[in-house]
């Protein structure tokens, strides 16, 4: 039996116990035994965890940017110096396996290095004389308090590497609200902060239900909210955030597609589709679960995906020898197969099923093996909805152009792939595609963390992307300020132009 932990929350530099009545479970996965159990702290918590960043922001942004990236670089060292206790974290609390739960600490990690850059990030523009005598300089000025609202499925690169990083390098001050489902993560990387030397308040975490989390769209001292969950409520957010005026990344819900031509290199590409949809147990915006097959050649890849998909061992997430671990909670086991039967139901050929999979020793985790469908159509919503799970569906075209038109359909636009050794096809499919992160023959096209997340379509809400130099401008604002100094002769003029200096020339 695990050791069931009570948590807190993280306000003002210290760890308090809310007085809330509503505590909720954290599962281990691998098992079924509730491992812990999260606040669901209250209104006023909430309250008190923003009017605490709110009184850091004021020390915080002022502090010299070389100073404050000081503190990003002793954390940077303290995640790598404590990376196998993250890794068994994230293994633990959500059920990725621990390559992939050491992925979840090193993709974020990569977004801590590039704040590290917040000095040159932060460098503004200068030009003299932009009219005679007079000259302008634009700055980049810290904003004030941001939310964070994080999902279950990344519970250390979300927070800690999307949201966090940048934002206090470039001297904001953040309140997170973690995932209930998995906020053990989080909460011990916010400990390793304030290891580095982080203030108190400058970051804050706390778990919380939607009801309370709502304070965040419309407090007078939230000045921006980064989320990241399902296009329901991503849009909501927008919506309601925005009319309060307030700044708003929104990254949403996709249903990535991946066009396998005739040409591509099949059995290395049936391994990265493999990869791609049954990594993570299907629980990440760029999995890759449909695919796009040519009908010459999808014959043959079914067969070759539902090879590779039987050799995959699924267990606990913390065996090293685990290639697909559970998924996240029993409720969410009970959703994905219900998607399953919706499958069934809507006609698609039910080709490998992993309803039924167990674990021995492990009967009660919450284990799904995967599953592959063949033969969906357009109209079917498997095909065409968010499952989040190891479930990938087979579409069959004849020509790239319907391929491609196929795709684009898609009310979601995060990532998009082609399978191909084709340099033109490579081409046109990069340019026509609709979608923010395109792959050639790469099954996760997320790109590194000095460049943004960029989703499109009702995959994402906002202008300005999560991570690289969008990011940066999403945590920054410009002034630009305007001098002019007199001479002698200009001290007794007796008129000044209409424009004071503001037309060039």
């Amino acid at each position: 039996m695990e050791q069931v932990t009570k948590l807190k929350y993280f306000a003002a530099g210290e760890w308090h116990e809310s007085k809330t009545k509503k505590y909720m479970d954290v599962f281990n996965p691998s098992t079924g035994e509730v491992l812990a159990q999260t606040p669901c702290c209250t209104v006023q918590e909430v309250e008190e965890a923003i009017a605490a960043a709110k009184k850091a922001f004021v020390g915080w942004s002022q502090t010299p940017v070389f100073k404050r990236v000081q503190v990003l670089y002793k954390f940077r060292d303290l995640v790598e110096k404590h990376m196998d206790e993250l890794t068994d974290i994230v293994a633990r609390e959500h059920g990725k396996n621990l390559a992939e739960a050491r992925g979840d600490i090193l993709k974020g990690k990569e977004p801590v290095e590039f704040a590290c850059s917040a000095p040159s990030l932060m460098l503004g523009e200068s030009l003299m004389d932009t009219s005679t005598g007079y000259d302008t300089v634009l700055y980049k000025e810290s904003v004030g308090v941001f939310a964070g609202i994080v999902p279950f499925n990344f519970p250390g690169m979300i927070p800690m590497g999307w949201m966090a990083p940048l934002c206090i390098a470039t001297g904001n001050t953040m309140v997170i609200k973690a995932a209930s489902m998995t906020p053990m993560t989080a909460m011990r990387l916010t400990e390793l902060w304030h290891e580095a030397g982080l203030p108190a308040g400058v970051l804050n975490i706390l778990t919380c239900s939607r009801s309370e989390a709502e304070i965040f769209l419309t407090h007078p001292d939230i000045k921006g909210v980064s989320f990241v969950g399902s296009t329901a409520v991503g849009l909501h957010i927008y919506s309601t955030a925005a009319a309060n005026g307030k700044r708003v990344q929104a990254l949403c819900e996709a249903k990535n597609h991946g066009l396998v031509l005739e040409d591509a290199a099949l059995e290395r590409s049936a391994r990265g589709i493999i990869n791609s949809a049954f990594g993570c147990a299907g629980e990440r915006c760029m999995a890759l679960p449909v695919i796009v097959a040519q009908e010459s050649i999808a014959d043959h890849l079914v067969y070759l995906l539902k090879k590779f998909a039987k050799e995959l061992k699924m267990g606990p997430a913390y065996d090293k020898t685990t290639d697909l671990g559970p998924t996240v909670t029993a409720e969410h086991r009970k959703s994905v197969i219900k998607w399953i039967e919706k499958g069934i139901e809507e006609g698609a050929e039910l080709v490998l099923d992993g309803r039924d999979a167990t674990v021995e020793g492990f009967e009660n985790g919450f284990y799904l093996g995967p599953t592959i469908f063949d033969h969906v159509t357009p109209e079917m919503s498997i095909g065409n909805k968010e499952i989040f799970g190891p479930v990938l569906c087979i579409k069959r075209v004849k020509t790239f152009e319907e391929g491609l038109e196929l795709m684009n359909k898609s009310e979601f636009g995060n990532g998009s792939v082609i399978f191909t050794q084709s340099g033109y096809y490579a081409r046109e499919f990069s340019k026509h595609t609709q979608a923010g992160m395109v792959g050639v023959n790469v099954g996760i096209p997320v790109p590194v963390g000095i460049l943004p997340f960029t989703g499109h379509k009702n995959s994402f809400f906002g202008d300005l992307h999560a991570l690289g130099k969008d990011g940066v401008r999403f945590f920054t604002e410009t002034k630009t300020v305007t001098t002019r100094w007199f001479d002698e002769e200009e001290m007794k003029a007796d008129k000044v132009d209409t424009w004071d200096g503001s037309v060039g020339g």
